[in-house]
């Protein structure tokens, strides 16, 4: 006998149709779980994450989710303050909303924004609702990397307290690999309430389109040369400073074109060094809508993936999913070990610079040009062999869906759906 839909209540700064990875993420979640024959309600901002002028409907049904949309939720990024007063409006709405929605009977957050699981934490544990915190990245850990505050000063031990409420209270938490599960563990005791679960890369929406087809290349004229491509946000926690000097390298080597495609805080910085240096094998792109997305992340025949010193189990490289999604290699800047040097280790798809050595960055890049097709190709059949196999949206995102209906106790789903067991992988596991 089919059991009566429970609600799931979501809140979400970013959503769909916003192009940002998290609102992707948490769009796939929602329809998922709606599938599952679950009641989904999203709360999210009117307003685009990278771009405060574009305006989303007040509310629209995406797929069956019920998705609402929040007025003086987001303000853009163009300064600290902008993004505070987006910040703390869209938390004050969550917390009114988590308080007085009707039959809500669990509850799922991210870091979008930062530390809105505190107000939708506190609503919660006053009508004893379950929780569920998705940790896409982890603060007040990220602004002492980057050297924002002291370890040691009282906004970080005040951070580090609302984080430790926000894991002893809820149900589930979900870690993006075995580097942030181990940070988490280090804050509080979660005991089974932890598992990790890699974000996937959206193979439904993302395929390899063959060079001559794609309409990317002939737009930008790379038909007949190399193309190294960063893709994605461009964030001080993802240094690309390396990289860059190294074009310098290759500023009069007509086979080689590196293109920057994205946004962010350090998009200005790409921009600005290519403009110093009047590069010409270098060019800036703005990110792509996802309509467009297989033509532009095939365009490259080598992807660069970046993770800071100090972001190991802080943030999580979901670029490298892509490259893997249409079977490219990986030149990855960033230290060893953590989540992409374990899997370039285990499975040799790509090469690894750090951060700093030019030379190294300009060795490997000339290693990669030089490569044969033929091994590009076997390469990157390596890496979307591994994404098929162990990182798929189905395998994935159906694990995330089965941890939710245990863990918050939701009724067992009324409609078919994938197979809620699937064999363990070792991105997956706890």
């Amino acid at each position: 006998m089919a059991h009566a839909p429970k609600t799931l209540l979501i809140f979400s700064q970013v959503f769909l149709p916003d192009p940002a990875s998290v609102g992707q993420h948490m769009a796939d979640v929602a329809i998922a779980m709606r599938r599952r024959g679950h009641r989904v309600v999203v709360y999210a901002s009117n307003r685009g994450y990278e771009d405060p002028n574009r305006h989303y409907l007040p509310r629209e049904n995406i797929e069956g989710v019920d998705v609402r949309r929040l007025t003086f939720s987001s303000f853009g990024k163009a300064s600290i303050l902008k993004r505070l007063l987006g910040t703390v409006s869209f938390m004050v709405q969550c917390f009114f909303i988590a308080l007085t929605s009707w039959h809500v009977d669990g509850i799922l957050f991210s870091t979008s924004p930062p530390m809105v699981g505190f107000v939708v934490s506190v609503a919660a544990m006053m009508r004893r609702i379950p929780t569920a915190y998705w940790a896409m990245d982890l603060n007040p850990d990220q602004l002492i990397a980057l050297g924002k505050i002291k370890r040691n000063s009282v906004a970080s031990h005040f951070l580090q307290r609302i984080n430790r409420f926000i894991l002893q209270r809820t149900s589930l938490v979900v870690a993006l690999d075995r580097f942030m599960a181990g940070r988490l563990k280090e804050s509080a005791r979660l005991d089974s309430k932890l598992v990790v679960i890699a974000p996937w890369p959206h193979e439904n929406h993302v395929h390899d389109v063959p060079r001559s087809e794609n309409p990317f290349v002939a737009r930008h004229h790379l038909l007949d040369r190399f193309v190294i491509m960063y893709s994605g946000n461009h964030s001080p926690s993802n240094p690309l400073d390396t990289l860059l000097h190294a074009t310098l390298r290759f500023r009069d080597d007509p086979r080689i074109r590196f293109l920057f495609v994205g946004g962010g805080l350090g998009k200005r910085d790409v921009e600005r060094f290519i403009n110093e240096h009047s590069l010409t094998n270098v060019v800036s792109l703005p990110y792509q809508p996802l309509a467009d997305l297989s033509n532009s992340l095939s365009a490259a025949d080598v992807h660069v993936v970046s993770l800071g010193e100090q972001m190991v189990g802080i943030i999580h490289p979901c670029k490298i999913y892509g490259a893997m999604t249409v079977g490219r290699p990986v030149l990855f800047f960033g230290p060893s070990p953590s989540h992409v040097s374990d899997l370039l280790g285990a499975h040799d798809f790509g090469w690894t610079v750090a951060h700093g050595d030019v030379e190294q960055a300009v060795a490997a890049i000339r290693s990669a040009a030089d490569t044969s097709p033929e091994k590009l190709r076997c390469m990157g059949q390596t890496a979307l062999r591994v994404m098929q196999q162990q990182l798929t949206q189905e395998l994935l995102c159906g694990q995330f869906c089965q941890a939710l209906e245990e863990k918050l106790q939701l009724a067992a789903p009324s409609v078919d759906c994938p197979s809620k067991e699937p064999a363990p992988c070792e991105p997956c596991l706890s």
